[in-house]
């Protein structure tokens, strides 16, 4: 058998080098050529479905490909996120993370994953505020009336919650420290079941996100006495700012697409530019504003680093608050 030259051995091998290269830029080019799944931990109908889907449609817009929500509630969101962990690395499936995910990461003892370790950060989606509510029963009309009447009566007022862990028990637990108050926890398993007893009078106060609240703040059902953003809202701009009688006080909930461990590169350079080219949309801004949520528009990296940063913050609160999962 003939030998081939050196120089043509040479170029040869310099192509086959570069065959891997050009396979992930030509599959970053044609991406995607199916559907691609939009796992959400959480139940339908909850700010971040709501979310979910806004980008999910936004997504199928910009790539002319369908990018479909799909709920796999359970665990705090660790079913989703485990499933996700473990689907193929390709770009077809990608998980909403969420604040919940940062701190089941400490919450968990024997989690089948590492949240930061598995999950590769592609993008931010948004960040949204919690709302201090009470029901009309609590002589309590100001967020001073309650620190107050908390301070006067410790542990008398019972604090609801969507489950250990999740942003309105999380941001019940920092609002705690920084007023010196007194609130007993109480978790429910979701948003409705917390809701309804607040509704129902059973709970004396909870926080939730203005998608979960609003409806009720204005039919008077609840009183909204303040939100944990350092502005007010737009779509609740009579609510004033915890942080207008708690200086500093601030709490959001943050939202942002990530990807099993090892994802190509180039897709989720991909997937960043186009989640980030669509959270400048008018339309999707004005939607954002509607929800009481802002847009987050970071790259990979800063949302890798916010995730970092918010699992060790929250983590050290955790350990000394001894928080349990039910």
């Amino acid at each position: 058998m003939k030998l081939p030259h050196r120089r043509q051995f040479l170029h040869l091998a310099s192509g086959a080098v570069a065959l891997p290269a050009l396979s992930r830029i030509a599959s970053a080019q044609t991406y995607p050529t199916r559907p691609v799944r939009l796992v959400v931990g959480f139940a339908a109908g909850q700010a971040i479905d709501i979310l979910a889907r806004l980008i999910a449609q936004s997504l199928s817009e910009r790539f002319g490909q369908q990018f479909i929500v799909e709920n796999r509630p359970g665990g705090g969101g660790n079913i989703a996120t485990e499933a996700v962990v473990r689907a193929p690395p390709d770009g077809y499936t990608l998980l909403l993370a969420t604040s919940p995910n940062a701190n089941n990461a400490t919450l968990y003892d024997k989690l089948n994953f590492n949240f930061v370790r598995d999950i590769v950060p592609i993008a931010g989606v948004a960040r949204v505020p919690q709302v201090i509510l009470v029901h009309p029963s609590v002589p309590a009309k100001t967020l001073p009336d309650l620190i107050t009447y908390a301070k006067a009566n410790p542990g008398k007022i019972n604090m609801a919650s969507a489950g250990i862990g999740t942003p309105p028990h999380m941001a019940g637990e920092l609002f705690k420290l920084e007023a010196g108050i007194n609130l007993v926890h109480v978790p429910y398993r979701g948003t409705g079941a917390a809701i309804a007893d607040l509704l129902g009078g059973h709970v004396q106060m909870s926080l939730f996100g203005p998608v979960a609240s609003v409806d009720y703040i204005k039919s008077g059902k609840l009183l909204a006495l303040a939100v944990t953003s350092p502005k007010r809202l737009d779509v609740l701009p009579e609510v004033p700012s915890v942080s207008e009688f708690v200086p500093g006080f601030e709490f959001y909930s943050w939202f942002g697409v990530g990807a099993p461990r090892n994802t190509p590169k180039e897709v989720i350079e991909l997937l960043n530019r186009e989640i980030t080219a669509g959270l400048v949309d008018p339309k999707i801004n004005a939607r954002l504003s509607e929800l009481g949520a802002t847009a987050l528009a970071l790259s990979a990296a800063e949302f890798g680093k916010l995730i970092k940063d918010e699992t060790e913050k929250w983590a050290r609160v955790i350990r000394v608050a001894k928080f349990r999962p039910e």
